[in-house]
């Protein structure tokens, strides 16, 4: 996480308080699904669903399936959502797992890891039983994650990479999408000196994972697709040499300004309409986003005025610009005691995995890792980043893909003082290390 300021920091024990308190206080009113059904079998009260505060389409999808589609599931066992932020969802998902208090459904934990730890401690569910409506590809991409098991549902299979404002390059006398490293710097001076914002990108806490994926980028396309995996297989360290190039790159970056004036004051929502309002030229963004992009009410640029770049290649590099950033995005892992106890339960679950693909791309425009029933019309740019997506031949993971939560944490937490200039590529990797074991 991002240091804590003098003011706010507080002494061990008034923290360790605080957080007993707030333990006892979710314990009461926050009560999830394993409590009710874990002892007896007994059928819970309501359908549980913890959430996020950054994302709306998992919730809005989940609200609309009750009134239509799982309307059945819902009379028997009504939707209850709770929300939580993003940043601080690990360590609510530890301490609602060490009560038996997690919910039926919930957002998989940030760091893969932690939701491979309550796997082994049997609390998630291995969906690969009740997983035929989704599709191979987010398969494949769940259980490359997961050491080969399917531990959560795919709310979205998306490709990342650099999406940009087409009139912006253009006014600037940026005729041509960059393909490479050094024509994508190049591009970001211009638009510098023109008086034009580079990127936005979030800095603020745990939002600072927009950053971090610029690092892990350039990473796979300088040292190749297997990089990351070299330094979780104790062949590599972020602290060898051509690592910290990377870090030193994204830092370059930052010192010359171009993330705009204090990307550690930028959220999530921020960093996002700062693109859509046409005050920055590029965003590193996810597909996830395609119904941001689609939404004339939020995107005043345009639909068709968003192009997709995908990440360029580095000069001598071993990666290339086919090797495409995939992940399957805000998924859903499921209580395995919840579910195992309660036919309710069984039945919501059935239904999501059936109705939810379908419903998330005619409402959200979001694709997903569920099949769909082909019914649906999509926008122009979604149909391009489907057929994108359809292209993918070799998919790499992001930077933390491979890390513990708390090197998560800690990499997401100071990926804004590496967008502002403020720490070098150096320091970031040796933070980043010292916090992996």
């Amino acid at each position: 996480m991002a240091p804590i300021s003098p003011r706010t920091r507080r002494p061990a024990r008034v923290a360790a308080a605080i957080s007993a308190l707030a333990l006892v206080a979710c314990t009461a009113a926050c009560g999830g699904a394993d409590d009710d059904t874990a002892s007896g079998g007994s059928s819970a009260k309501n359908f549980s669903f913890l959430s996020i505060n950054e994302n709306t389409t998992i919730p809005a999808t989940l609200t609309t399936l009750s009134q239509k589609e799982c309307a059945t599931q819902n009379t028997a066992q009504p939707l209850e959502i709770k929300k939580q932020a993003q940043a601080s969802l690990d360590q609510q998902l530890q301490l609602l797992a060490g009560q038996g208090a997690l919910p039926q459904t919930f957002i998989a934990a940030n760091a893969p890891s932690l939701t491979s730890q309550l796997a082994d401690s049997g609390s998630v569910l291995d969906t690969a039983a009740i997983s035929e409506g989704v599709l191979p590809a987010a398969s494949s991409t769940i259980k490359s994650l997961y050491d080969g098991k399917q531990l959560v549902l795919p709310t979205e299979l998306n490709i990342e990479g650099i999406w940009y404002n087409k009139k912006l390059l253009a006014d600037n006398g940026i005729t041509t999408p960059p393909a490479t490293w050094d024509d994508l710097t190049a591009a970001f001076a211009k638009l510098q000196s023109a008086g034009v914002q580079p990127i936005s990108q979030a800095g603020k806490g745990g939002d600072g994972w927009g950053v971090t994926r610029w690092v892990g980028n350039y990473i796979l396309r300088s040292q190749g697709p297997d990089a990351l995996k070299k330094v979780a297989d104790g062949q590599a360290k972020l602290t060898d040499p051509q690592y910290v190039a990377a870090a030193d790159a994204i830092a370059a970056l930052g010192k010359a300004g171009y993330f705009g004036k204090s990307p550690t004051s930028i959220d999530y929502a921020t960093a996002l309409n700062t693109f859509l309002a046409g005050k920055a030229a590029f965003i590193y963004m996810g597909s996830w986003a395609l119904s941001d992009f689609n939404d004339e009410s939020k995107n005043k640029v345009g639909a068709d005025n968003v192009g997709f770049l995908k990440f360029p290649t580095v000069t001598g590099g071993a990666g290339t610009a086919d090797q495409m950033p995939a992940n399957v995005g805000t998924a859903l892992a499921i209580s395995k005691k919840a579910y195992e106890n309660d036919t309710n339960t069984q039945a919501w679950v059935k239904c999501i995995v059936d109705n939810y693909g379908t419903v998330a791309l005619r409402d959200s425009s979001q694709i997903t890792g569920f099949a769909t029933d082909g019914s649906v019309e999509v926008p122009a740019l979604t149909k391009q980043i489907q057929s994108e997506i359809s292209n993918v031949q070799t998919s790499v993971l992001w930077f933390e893909a491979y890390f513990s939560a708390k090197a998560t944490t800690i990499s997401q937490g100071n990926g804004g003082l590496l967008a502002g200039g403020q720490l070098t590529g150096e320091k970031f990797m040796q933070t980043v290390t010292a916090n992996l074991g």
